[in-house]
């Protein structure tokens, strides 16, 4: 039987060009009929695929034909069959993200890279943070703070001088960006199981906005943020340029 392949692209006109191509040579089907997914574009069109299509049980492979391409393979038109038959898979769990606004309004998303409270004045923001229903810090002076699972360590986690995590450690990193008070608090290392939650003080004087993967949240009161080992992505890799080599090569360049 002949591999079904979706292809799906970003709207940049490099990527749509490589899709028309592909299409060209190899054929598509819908993704819910689909063997694989090729996803064409940058990390964060990657990450927009994955969530759109969590429900499938097909898995995602990338091609880079954006601007950063940590979680994508190198661009090749030829022998895309032989390459998406010895790919290698790596499953990741999102973080659950729940947060409450002023007016009691609760919303809910998920993340496959992080969760991150921002700073949304001129003031630097106010967090309490309380790790499984116990207190853990009375309050952190910062511009915001952030919870990265492995598979995003390298992220913005790596960009707030946050550890890289290796994907099968089952540790989330919890950073702190340009943290005030503490000073120079860096942040931990917390099991995959832990629930975090922050509470945001001085909310009216000190506005925060929360993201999981970019899709936003402005005016939280708190934000609470855990694994969800009940949805399963599943990313392919040419051999030997797996998520787990990719996250180990990071820290030697």
């Amino acid at each position: 039987m002949s591999l079904r392949i979706a292809f799906a692209a970003s709207r940049a006109a490099v990527a749509q060009t490589a899709r028309a191509t592909l299409i060209g040579r190899y054929g598509d089907v819908d993704p819910e009929n689909a063997d694989i997914i090729v996803a064409l574009g940058g990390d964060g069109f990657m990450l927009q695929t994955l969530h759109d299509t969590e429900h499938l049980a097909a898995p995602v492979y990338g091609m880079n034909r954006g601007t950063i391409g940590f979680l994508m393979n190198e661009y090749r038109e030829s022998n895309l069959v032989d390459r998406l038959q010895a790919a290698e898979e790596a499953e990741v769990n999102p973080l659950s993200m729940t947060t409450w606004d002023a007016d009691g309004t609760v919303n809910k998303a998920l993340a496959i890279n992080e969760v991150s409270l921002l700073r949304a004045g001129p003031q630097a923001a106010k967090l309490r943070i309380s790790v499984d229903g116990r207190l853990r810090m009375e309050e952190l002076v910062c511009d915001g703070a952030l919870v990265a699972t492995p598979a995003g360590s390298t992220a913005y986690n790596y960009s707030a001088h946050g550890p890289v995590l290796p994907i099968g450690s089952d540790v989330l990193a919890l950073t702190a960006v340009a943290a005030f008070r503490p000073r120079r608090w860096r942040g931990a290392l917390l099991p995959k199981t832990a629930h975090v939650r922050f509470d945001v003080l001085e909310s009216e004087k000190r506005p925060v906005m929360a993201e999981a993967d970019s899709r936003s949240f402005e005016n939280v009161e708190a934000v609470e943020i855990r694994s969800e080992p009940s949805v399963v992505h599943r990313i392919l890799f040419d051999p030997g340029h797996g998520l787990e080599e990719r996250l180990i090569s990071e820290q030697f360049t």
